[in-house]
């Protein structure tokens, strides 16, 4: 078994690690419990920062635009300061801090490489400032609880949690038959039922129709989060019977009687548990961890890892990384920009993230380029993880991530960004040569390729030295 293992299920091994004797019990013991955040500064709940949102919606729509209306100048300050006291710039950094972390400090590597994947699964697209109040609460609170019950049961978190519910606008939604839909004759959006089915569920190899999907979203209309004045679309999820459609639905040829808030519990057991939904499912993650296009040998033992366990997320997951170290020797698998620089960052013991006190805010001023540099390094790879532009998050084919320019943004942060993010005490040959030996069976060959650089440790040097190392391609791939 080769040390690219530690990549291909988690994000290589630090200077610190020690290299596990038994590989495969290593990656197994990890995903029996949910570990703790290591992040010792403010991790704010899915509440609060729902609550900020509502004070930055607030703010901005009903009393900034109406006070401000004949003067923009005035309105761009004033709107500038509500970001700064309700932290609009600053969350969506801290989720990134608290994420990458958690991937780089963690004694649970791979759980939280799990936890990535189903966050992506599961994605919220970049939209109403999402990003900035809500996608990380959201993937804290609502999907990494969850992975140690069903796959079921987290698509029942996820489904109803209010982050999804305005992601995909199912508060607008209100059955035509129903009271709302009489009076005002307001009337259904499909977005959340089709996106239920296509990318969270069955897939459309299951073979629906455009009328399963109206009839999804009839047994889903109801499901919103609570309006008021001062709060607008930012309170807690509830079923409002007013806006949900009466009478009998029927979804991939089943019927769902009349039954208000209970009907999409039904429907979402049935979708969880329809063997296309588990095909689909498995083979998105063989391929995520595995290769691009996995065959029926990988995914088969995953779909029955499935089965005999009724969808358990943590016997699923041991399924996976089981085929993972099978095939470990004999696949490839090119990772995304984002889990490229969470390995950089532990293997080669980077500055990255700042620490917790560094991040602390005052809501007073912006925050600082450090604070955000994190933030911006992700964004200037291609990957920042809250900001996927479609809802079916960002992609696992090696193809849309090699294209020349993404490629030379990896390069560029390699041998440029990355010497600053070395720790004094790292700044040598030596060091880079201690890191690849614990990460690279290739170790002498990729330390040949520096050779001529060894005697400098400026950082145009290490620069050099990096720029090379982390995009050769057993380090771009596993």
């Amino acid at each position: 078994m080769s040390l690219n293992f530690y990549r291909r299920i988690a994000f290589g091994l630090s200077p610190q690690d020690e290299l596990p004797q038994e590989p495969l019990s290593w990656a197994l013991n990890q995903l029996n419990t949910v570990p703790d955040f290591l992040w010792k500064g403010s991790i704010p709940t899915e509440k609060e920062l729902r609550k900020k949102y509502g004070e930055w919606v607030y703010g901005d729509r009903e009393v900034l635009r109406k006070k401000f209306k004949n003067d923009k100048n005035a309105y761009r300050k004033a709107k500038d300061q509500l970001r700064i006291e309700t932290g609009e710039r600053y969350f969506e950094l801290n989720e990134h801090a608290i994420r990458h972390y958690q991937t780089k400090y963690g004694t649970q590597p791979v759980f939280e490489r799990f936890w990535l994947f189903w966050g992506n699964h599961f994605a919220i697209s970049e939209k109403d400032f999402l990003a900035e109040f809500s996608t990380g609460p959201y993937q804290r609170e609502v999907i990494r609880p969850n992975m140690l019950k069903t796959f079921e049961d987290m698509v029942q978190a996820v489904t109803t949690s209010w982050c999804m519910i305005h992601h995909l606008d199912n508060s607008e939604s209100v059955g035509p038959n129903s009271k709302r839909g009489v009076e005002s004759r307001d009337t259904i959006n499909e977005n959340h039922a089709r996106e239920l089915l296509e990318l969270h569920t069955v897939s459309p190899r299951a073979g629906y129709t455009q009328e399963d999907v109206i009839q999804l979203a009839y047994i889903m209309t109801g499901w919103s989060h609570k309006w008021s004045r001062k709060t607008l679309e930012t309170g807690d999820v509830w079923f409002d019977q007013e806006k949900h459609q009466k009478g009998e639905k029927i979804v991939l040829g089943k019927k769902y009687k009349n039954d208000a808030k209970r009907e999409l519990a039904k429907v979402i057991h049935d979708l969880a548990t329809h063997p296309m939904c588990i095909k689909f499912v498995s083979t998105k993650l063989c391929r995520h961890f595995i290769s691009d296009e996995p065959t029926e040998e990988m995914i088969n033992p995953v779909i029955e890892a499935w089965n005999k366990s009724n969808g358990n997320l943590i016997e699923i997951h041991k399924a996976v990384v089981t085929q993972a170290f099978k095939y470990n020797d004999t696949s490839h698998k090119f990772h995304p920009p984002e889990i490229w620089l969470m390995q950089l960052s532990r293997m080669f013991d980077l500055n990255t993230p700042l620490s917790a006190e560094k991040m602390n805010y005052a809501f007073k001023s912006k925050p600082t380029g450090r604070q955000g540099q994190l933030s911006w390094i992700l964004r200037e790879i291609g990957n920042s993880p809250y900001r996927a532009k479609q809802p079916n998050g960002w992609s696992d084919f090696e193809v849309d991530w090699v294209s020349p320019e993404l490629l030379l943004r990896r390069f560029w942060f390699a041998s440029v960004e990355l010497p600053y993010l070395l720790k004094p005490q790292n700044r040598s040959h030596g060091f880079i040569l201690r890191c690849l030996k614990n990460n690279f069976e290739d170790h002498e060959n990729m330390a040949s390729l520096i050779h001529q650089f060894r005697f400098g440790t400026t950082d145009k040097d290490l620069g050099r030295q990096y720029g090379i190392i982390c995009n050769l391609p057993g380090v771009l791939k596993v």
